[in-house]
């Protein structure tokens, strides 16, 4: 078996595998019944070997075939017992270890899906995704072959130590020395091959990062021509990788074939001295002809333990670098979500709101003492200050209101804050200094479930599960009915296109969308939060992918959509705004123009500057 190649250390060991024998605690009976196996199979072929002697010296100089019937049948039943051993404690551990895995996955998704945005926004798709390939299967690896393996090797290296000396403490001695200059290689060759696999591991990083970018922009290599440039730029990544590779595995293949050739030298100087013991020729200690043979059996296995326990280490560590990665994920802090206001249906009786227990059309804030609050719609910021990175504010002082049934428009150039106001309504982000009131309530006061749950949004760049249409569209609602998704795409102008397709709503969808148009992906976009029917919608560039014609039909759809409730919309085409009851224009992260459609032209601003194409939106 080759050596493994290595990931970069763990950094903190007893750590990591504190947290590992955690998951491991859970399955105490599985790891007894393990661990008494591996012990039985490693004890059994120490003592198989050892019985050479017994039975050598007993039955070849008077031979008594009854009794040599019976050694040997012992023999094999020691033998027998190894291998049932084997056998089972692979199998179980086999399960233990898938059954392990699976509690870290899903602990470990279980941690992402609470992450917020911000984790995501520093890190790559192929770096997180790293995690549940790569990671994961380091871990499955060591515990597959490892685990089970290290202690057998263990207690066989020890009990083989035990037993060359019992036999004979003299040749021992020799092989002592041996094992020293095997084991001094071996930690010479890891050190000086440590280095170079870190290395490998970083231009591997490199390579993987810059494939996962042109598979991900195919379209933008071809309609640019970069293919050329692409390859000759991988091809020096790539030979980066190789002499990595190769400085990284000539001294870890070297640790094998250094180990056995210093074992056959030992070996061959044993069976010598060996011989000559046995015959009396030099006659410093007494061994049997017994003995010598289980000596030479026994010096023939040392080198296996030791070349298994190398690359088995080298495996646990692999393994355990894993698991503190996948532990590290694990510990990130999730979303702060300190709110105790809950969103529950309601009904009115005596023009009180009464909470029901069935779904209705009537939705209010249950605060901690049980006062119900209608949920209208009533967004305002106050004074609100935001920034992604420390120090570098994309808001400042930020006040706006939005009252129940009111459509607000965001305007302004690229960078200049727009997406940031939709996403700290809904709370992605926690804001620096200021507050936020959704219907006179603070929305760090609101769980974020339920004040999402009470958000619909139609973001600029749209995503589709691989799914039917009909499944990415109750994605908005998973309680809607059929009728609730048919109902939706219709009211979003989606329903005709949808029905053209070849199974219809049952049509799947592949790639995030890649067999629908960018038009008719925004369309079920809509469609989704259609069904959702939330009091608040936030629609950002909702039409910016759609062609004009689409966009009169859209239009007519999202303004069925929009009615009674509060909107927000960025938009790039003024168009689509001019009913707006409030245009905010942004500008460096501060509002310098509010009003309508017509107030703001009469202003002859920025807006007016805008809206007459003296300058463009970027």
């Amino acid at each position: 078996m080759p050596p493994v190649l290595q990931h970069k250390r763990p950094t903190d060991i007893k750590k990591t595998i504190k947290r590992l024998l955690m998951y491991m605690g859970r399955h105490k009976f599985l790891l007894l019944v393990i661990t008494i196996l591996v012990t039985l199979s490693a004890l059994a072929n120490l003592l198989g070997t050892y019985m050479l002697q017994p039975i050598i010296d007993n039955y070849t100089k008077e031979p008594k075939i009854n009794e040599l019937w019976i050694a040997i049948t012992v023999e094999a039943a020691i033998y027998g017992t190894g291998v049932l051993s084997t056998l089972g404690y692979s199998q179980i551990m086999v399960y233990l270890a898938q059954k392990i895995i699976y509690e870290m996955r899903r602990d470990m998704f279980h941690t992402m899906e609470k992450l917020p945005l911000s984790y995501f926004d520093v890190r790559t798709h192929g770096e997180i995704m790293s995690n549940y390939t790569n990671d994961v299967d380091a871990v499955s690896d060591a515990m597959n072959n490892a685990f089970a393996m290290l202690i057998s090797n263990f207690i066989q290296i020890v009990g083989l130590l035990v037993l060359i000396f019992v036999l004979n403490w003299f040749l021992s001695l020799i092989c002592v020395v041996f094992y020293i200059f095997m084991f001094s290689y071996i930690i010479y060759a890891s050190k000086k091959s440590k280095k170079a696999f870190n290395q490998q591991q970083k231009v591997m990083a490199t390579v993987n990062g810059f494939v996962e970018e042109t598979l991900s922009g195919q379209k933008v290599v071809k309609v640019f021509n970069h293919e050329n440039a692409n390859i000759y730029q991988f091809q020096q990544e790539n030979k980066k990788l190789k002499e990595a590779g190769y400085q990284a595995l000539k001294y870890a293949f070297s640790m094998v074939p250094m180990v056995v050739s210093i074992s056959y030298i030992n070996y061959a100087i044993v069976a010598i001295l060996g011989g000559l013991i046995a015959l009396s020729v030099f006659p410093i200690v007494s061994i049997s002809l017994g003995g010598i043979a289980s000596y030479l059996v026994f010096v023939r296995q040392a080198a296996l333990p030791i070349n298994q326990f190398t690359q088995q280490s080298n495996l646990l560590l692999n393994g355990l670098a894993g698991a503190e990665r996948l532990f590290k994920m694990m510990d990130e802090k999730c979303e702060i979500d300190d709110g105790e206001v809950t969103l529950v249906n309601v009904e009115m009786q005596d023009d009180k709101p009464i909470v029901v227990d069935h779904k209705s059309n009537l939705w209010a804030w249950k605060k901690p003492d049980g006062e119900l609050v209608l949920l209208k719609g009533d967004v305002r910021f106050y004074n609100v200050d935001f920034s992604y990175t420390p120090g570098i504010k994309i808001l400042s002082d930020l006040s706006l209101y939005a009252k129940p049934g009111h459509k607000i428009a965001f305007v302004g150039a690229t960078g200049a804050g727009k997406t940031t106001i939709t996403n700290l309504i809904n709370r992605f982000y926690e804001i620096d200094g200021g507050s936020i009131t959704y219907d006179g309530i603070d929305v760090r006061d609101i769980k974020k479930a339920d004040l999402r749950h009470s958000l619909g949004i139609v973001l600029q760049d749209t995503h589709l599960f691989s799914g039917t249409i009909k499944e990415n569209i109750r994605y908005g609602n998973l309680n809607a009915t059929d009728e609730d998704i048919i109902n939706a795409a219709k009211l979003a102008n989606a329903d005709g296109f949808i029905r053209r397709l070849p199974n219809g709503y049952d049509t799947m969808v592949y790639s995030d969308g890649g067999n629908l148009s960018q038009g008719q992906k925004q369309l079920l976009s809509i469609s989704r939060a259609a069904a959702s029917n939330c009091p608040v919608l936030i629609l950002d560039e909702a039409t910016s992918s759609i062609d004009t014609r689409t966009e009169s039909l859209v239009q007519k759809g999202m303004d069925k959509l929009m009615s009674g409730r509060t909107v927000f919309v960025i938009a790039h085409r003024l168009s689509t705004i001019k009913n707006a009851n409030a245009i905010m224009v942004l500008d460096h992260g501060k509002i310098i123009e509010r009003g309508t459609h017509e107030d703001l032209l009469k202003k002859k601003g920025l807006y007016y500057q805008l809206h007459t194409g003296k300058i463009e939106l970027e």
